[in-house]
């Protein structure tokens, strides 16, 4: 067995918070769950249980946004073995139509306060605390981009997943 490098263990944990904010924000709900343990639970605003019944609640609520857009920033983590304990700081904004309605276009300022532990060989989400510090209404505030350009999607049509796929193809891989 190898020994212990809590550098890796840190950025495999970082990466695995990219990815869920990366799976919230495209709408990529099987690699959300991927970053959860079997049995991990998750408690947000509106929402505390599984996080098979998490996954399925974002199934039933982030359609209705027409994005969200995820940016993470002070890290905490601390090692312990198989166990580790992380705080991330981010802010999340939603926006909706019609674009004047609060409930749909909204920023939020938290703190992901998560306990991890590495099952099968990677490190997972047990438990996760997604405290709400302040929530900002943004209705009445978008506006249209002012030229043309490159648009966001919430699927495999977003320049990500198509880049994504140009990449793996130029290398001879299969996307997965």
């Amino acid at each position: 067995m190898s020994a212990p490098d809590p550098l890796a263990d840190r950025q495999e944990i970082r990466d695995r918070l990219a990815s869920y904010c990366h799976g919230v924000d495209r709408l990529d709900l099987d690699l959300v769950r991927s970053v959860y343990a079997r049995d991990g639970v998750d408690h947000h605003t509106g929402f505390s249980g599984t996080a098979d019944e998490y996954v399925a609640w974002l199934a039933r609520g982030l359609p209705r946004l027409d994005g969200t857009m995820h940016i993470l920033g002070t890290h905490l983590c601390e090692l312990y073995g198989d166990v580790a304990l992380s705080e991330t700081n981010g802010t999340a904004v939603h926006w909706g139509s019609p674009p004047d309605e609060p409930a749909l276009n909204f920023t939020t300022g938290f703190r992901y306060v998560d306990r991890w532990v590495r099952e099968d060989g990677s490190w997972r989400i047990a438990e996760r605390f997604a405290v709400r510090e302040w929530t900002r209404s943004d209705a009445g505030r978008r506006r249209s981009a002012e030229a043309g350009g490159p648009t966001g999607h919430r699927d495999r049509r977003d320049p990500w997943y198509v880049q994504r796929a140009a990449v793996l193809g130029d290398l001879g891989l299969a996307e997965d």
